[in-house]
């Protein structure tokens, strides 16, 4: 378990274990790459992030994973896999669950109202991009992409 504080403040833990926290998970975080390229969003707010959101009703983790990413970038996902979960002690504390995934579809055509669509970025350019959401900064992205990197390295071998 990887303990820090965010950019915001707030005690976050995260871990690669399932079933560590005893709050349940109702939000969600994806991560795809094609092409060698990350596939993130850009929220009017916060800027450069990673697609995902908050269950809906009557909706599984993976369906709000692939909903989530088709809202905000307009691809689709296919194949994803519980990478960690992390549970961040806000004045509501709240547990997301982190998903990669592969890359199905992707639509040229701008939908999405919720954001500004699909912005693809080199792993170089995801950690020097000035225009990142704060919480793509923090200690425990850092931890989870690093996590990333191995699974792809046994990908590889």
């Amino acid at each position: 378990m990887i303990s820090f504080e965010d950019l915001n403040g707030f005690q976050v833990r995260l871990s690669f274990q399932q079933g560590s926290f005893s709050i349940e998970s109702k939000h969600v975080l994806v991560l795809a790459k094609h092409n060698g390229k990350w596939l993130l969003t850009k929220h009017p707010k916060r800027g450069f992030e990673f697609p995902g959101g908050k269950l809906e009703k009557g909706e599984t983790l993976v369906e709000a994973g692939i909903r989530e990413t088709k809202e905000e970038t307009n691809v689709d996902i296919v194949n994803l896999e519980w990478l960690a979960e992390y549970m961040v002690l806000d004045n509501i504390p709240f547990c997301k669950t982190v998903y990669i995934a592969k890359v199905g579809y992707i639509n040229e055509e701008r939908t999405s109202f919720e954001t500004e669509g699909a912005i693809w970025l080199s792993s170089e350019e995801l950690t020097r991009s000035e225009y990142l959401s704060f919480h793509m900064k923090d200690d425990g992205m850092k931890a989870i992409l690093k996590k990333v990197k191995e699974i792809e390295n046994k990908w590889n071998d």
